[in-house]
């Protein structure tokens, strides 16, 4: 996973190469969405809009296809990752909806408002102690996708 504490960050950083664009493109139009509705741009790339505290989950998930890129717009939430391989895997993994799911322990960070995460597909998450959380969801193919300073 990796934790970037601004949005200022995330941009400077991944700013070359289409899907980033993308990504920039999906949150620069927060103020167009409604929440809990997924809208895409392209092929590439799916987001929504997520207001308020989730239930914990009991399950970490992984997913293959696509990564997750969350940006934290106000509110904080804990995170708990972990190296799949180091999880007992639970529900076998569907093509249909690109997720897995395991259980184990992993090692929490907290999230804050202005960070951006991405999850990165070797490691399977699970969200907890939600607290007036508004985040953008990116889902984003993996296809041509490359991390820099990894």
């Amino acid at each position: 996973m990796i934790i970037l504490n601004t949005l200022e960050d995330f941009k400077s950083i991944y700013r070359a190469g289409k899907k980033w664009q993308r990504c920039i493109e999906a949150i620069n139009n927060l103020e167009n969405i409604k929440p809990n509705i997924f809208y895409s741009i392209g092929d590439s790339l799916v987001y929504r809009l997520a207001k308020g505290s989730e239930p914990d989950d009991e399950l970490f998930e992984g997913n293959r296809r696509y990564f997750d890129v969350h940006y934290y717009i106000s509110g904080q939430e804990t995170i708990e990752i972990a190296d799949k391989s180091a999880l007992t895997p639970e529900i076998a993994y569907r093509d249909e909806s690109d997720r897995e799911f395991f259980s184990g322990q992993g090692v929490k960070h907290q999230l804050k408002t202005g960070n951006v995460i991405i999850c990165e597909n070797h490691e399977a998450h699970r969200f907890s102690q939600g607290k007036d959380v508004k985040k953008v969801i990116l889902k984003v193919t993996i296809e041509e996708t490359y991390f820099l300073n990894k």
